[in-house]
């Protein structure tokens, strides 16, 4: 089928230079890359891959909590220097 409509997109060039060095590696151009995605959405009937937003997994989410329980503590260190912290936390700065 000849190519003979044209699409004009804005991206970031940042973006389009790295996208351009991944598809080179299959041996496909970003328009060959841009056409494929085209022509899977119509197979699919719709995106051809899942649109979801990013959920951090069970460490982040521990970790996040960590902080916030820290953060709401009345209880706050008093530690005034680098060294006075490091014995707090029973380190020493030489290991």
């Amino acid at each position: 089928m000849a190519k003979t409509a044209k699409l004009n997109i804005r991206i970031d060039p940042d973006t389009k230079q790295a996208a351009e060095k991944l598809f080179s590696n299959f041996g496909i151009t970003i328009t060959d890359a841009v056409n494929m995605f085209l022509h899977q959405a119509l197979l699919t009937g719709g995106l051809p891959f899942p649109v979801k937003i990013p959920q951090p997994n069970i460490d982040t989410i521990i970790a996040m909590q960590e902080v916030e329980t820290m953060s709401s503590s009345k209880a706050s260190s008093s530690t005034q220097s680098v060294d006075d912290f490091f014995k707090e936390i029973n380190v020493d700065e030489k290991d």
